[in-house]
């Protein structure tokens, strides 16, 4: 079965305070949803229309999986503390097998 990815692309960080909120309730949330951590912030080379800021990647079993961790009432309220502090793109990706 093909892996599910969440796929976060910061745009711009206008309050620090609200990514840390959101970051300590989020952790917890992916990882209660079987979500893996592959990759948050560290070094980034944009090219094309990309944007050189921080970058988070998560994998999960499955792409339902993935789906239904963002939907979850845990992550829900790591979203409403993160509110307006970022400008970011997020979708959920399916892998290949």
């Amino acid at each position: 079965m093909p892996k599910g990815y969440w796929v976060s692309v910061y745009r711009t960080i206008s309050d620090p305070e609200k990514l840390e909120a959101y970051n300590k309730l989020a952790g917890p949330a992916v990882r209660a949803a079987g979500g893996r951590t592959l990759v948050r912030g560290g070094r980034v080379a944009a090219y094309d229309a990309g944007i050189a800021e921080r970058t988070v990647l998560v994998e999960f079993d499955s792409f339902e999986q993935a789906v239904a961790a963002r939907d979850s009432a845990a992550y829900q309220e790591a979203l409403a503390a993160l509110s307006d502090g970022v400008e970011r793109e997020f979708r959920i990706v399916e892998g290949t097998d």
